[in-house]
């Protein structure tokens, strides 16, 4: 017999997205607060995830060409040192904000064993929709889709 965990998530679609804070490795302080009226888009992720390095070209992608439009990616590293994750993105610039678990209260939302985990929220402060692993480019614009962010193409 095969089994598999699947995320948890302490939070779900339609629910009122969690106040939080946060604090980027750039020093940048981020509160529920000062996103209002943005979309924000939430990767929970590791430095070791295969899955997550799969799903960055998609996010490269999505975060470009919509943050002209208001979307505010917040990539959310589950547990790993300062060090580390600042010597991971250093090697591979990103356009989006990193932040640290230890570093945010948004951790607590997230109670995955299994990566990368995103949550939307839209500009009213709903979560929008959620989407477990990777699953490329086309899945993450539908997420997104759900926060009113479409291709005009």
């Amino acid at each position: 017999m095969l089994a598999f965990a699947v995320p948890a998530m302490a939070i779900e679609r339609g629910d009122s997205a969690p106040r939080f804070s946060a604090k980027t490795l750039d020093g940048e302080r981020l509160t529920s607060d000062s996103l209002k009226g943005k979309v924000v888009l939430i990767q929970f992720w590791a430095t070791w995830c295969p899955y997550c390095k799969k799903d960055e070209p998609a996010l490269d992608a999505v975060t470009r060409e919509f943050q002209k439009d208001g979307l505010v990616v917040l990539a959310v590293d589950m547990g790993e040192p300062r060090r580390k994750v600042k010597k991971f993105v250093e090697a591979s610039p990103r356009p989006w904000k990193i932040v640290l678990a230890e570093d945010t209260t948004l951790a607590a939302i997230c109670e995955a064993k299994a990566y990368p985990l995103y949550v939307l929220i839209d500009r009213e402060g709903t979560v929008a929709g959620t989407q477990h692993g990777a699953a490329g480019e086309s899945a993450l614009r539908r997420l997104l889709s759900k926060a009113g962010l479409e291709s005009e193409n």
